[in-house]
């Protein structure tokens, strides 16, 4: 049988012109309005000007556009073959890091190849989900419940978390855990098998405290009381609140926020770019941005569950809960509901690598909807 004999499809091969007009605008729609809040908020970070945040935001927001509608026009096929390359390419990198990265607020998490400034870490988001799916895919819902069938995308998915959390960098070692969990349960892994992780994980957690980092350890304390460090390890957290709270319901008006324009509140450019949202455009703005996340996570939920492939629709379950661990956690993050951690607001946070990576997730959500009809036997041979 050819080596490409996989490729093979009952469906039509659709030409380029055809892939275009099926891409959903819909949902490039949403990730240019999201974007603009985005740029929006960093001209207001910067006191009125673009320089330097929101004008290398839109740049980096045009290189991610393309790369978007490259991953969405790339035949599924070929991101089903190449997916274990992928992974092993990402987790290269992460090893790297420990090698030649960069350190950068006492993390070491970027590799610096002179014309960018990559994370490692944000890509094998991507990665490990592109792999798992192929996994997946190709073994079936008995195979699943077996234990032996687990072992190695339980392996794939513990090599980049160990990496990442070596960094230190606990905020994306749980994302990556827990996305990895959610493309377990939608595969059809046993909820008693999870009950058994739960239970061990919280049966180390007594082991696992003496392993953090003293500032891990202050950010986990800070959550439970803030106030106890007002001005140490508590400013970010109470900063926010305070944020939050003097935006109300309609907010301040743009660029006339207290809390970020007179440089109370830290990171504002970045993880707690939320805060100052709030601030400025209050609960309507806040809802608002909301809204547009929710629709944009109603697509993806949407074509993941119109393909007719697992791989397809596993890569687009993943993409779009790893879209919506992002949104969860830093918008909980920021309202002192949930640990300090580092996790951006996508694509409103300032940051190359995450919003380049979000776009591309996207572009791999949209290719899934784009060949939605075309099917992947579960060995890799054709047939439906």
């Amino acid at each position: 049988m050819p080596a490409d004999a996989f490729l093979s499809t009952r469906n039509p091969e659709m030409t380029l012109r055809q892939k275009v007009w099926q891409l959903n605008w819909g949902m490039v729609l949403l990730l240019c309005l999201v974007v603009a809040v985005g740029i929006a908020m960093l001209f207001s970070a910067a006191n009125g000007s673009m320089e330097p945040w929101a004008s290398r935001q839109l740049m980096r927001f045009g290189l991610g556009a393309v790369i978007m509608f490259a991953a969405a026009l790339i035949d599924i096929r070929l991101w089903f073959r190449f997916a274990y390359l992928f992974y092993f390419g990402s987790l290269l990198l992460l090893g790297a890091v420990e090698v030649m990265g960069d350190i950068g607020m006492g993390a070491q998490r970027w590799i610096d190849f002179g014309v960018v400034r990559l994370q490692p870490s944000e890509l094998m988001k991507v990665a490990l989900i592109l792999a798992l799916a192929r996994y997946f895919h190709g073994i079936s819902g008995e195979e699943v419940g077996r234990p032996t069938f687990l072992l190695l995308p339980i392996g794939l998915v513990l090599a980049p978390a160990a990496l990442v959390l070596k960094q230190p960098d606990l905020g994306t070692a749980g994302m990556l855990l827990l996305a990895a969990g959610a493309m377990f349960f939608c595969a059809g892994v046993r909820w008693w098998k999870f009950a058994l992780v739960i239970v061990a994980g919280l049966a180390v957690m007594p082991v696992a405290w003496q392993f953090l980092h003293d500032y891990q350890k202050d950010r986990v304390l800070t959550f439970l009381n803030p106030e106890n460090d007002p001005l140490g390890a508590g400013y970010h957290t109470l900063q926010a609140m305070i944020g939050f709270g003097s935006g109300a319901v309609t907010g301040k008006g743009f660029m006339q926020g207290t809390q970020s324009h007179l440089n109370f509140l830290p990171e504002k450019q970045t993880d707690f770019i939320f805060t100052m949202l709030a601030e400025e455009f209050g609960l309507v703005g806040s809802l608002t941005l909301l809204g547009l996340y929710c629709l944009l996570l109603a697509y993806g939920f949407a074509i993941a569950f119109r393909a007719r492939n697992q791989f397809a629709r596993l890569l687009a379950l993943g993409l779009t809960t790893n879209l919506f661990l992002y949104v969860f956690i830093n918008m909980s993050m920021v309202m002192g509901i949930f640990p300090v951690v580092g996790v951006p607001l996508p694509l409103v946070s300032y940051g190359g690598t995450v919003l380049l990576t979000v776009m591309a997730s996207m572009g791999l959500v949209m290719s899934c909807y784009i060949h939605r009809d075309i099917r992947i036997s579960r060995r890799g041979t054709p047939g439906a």
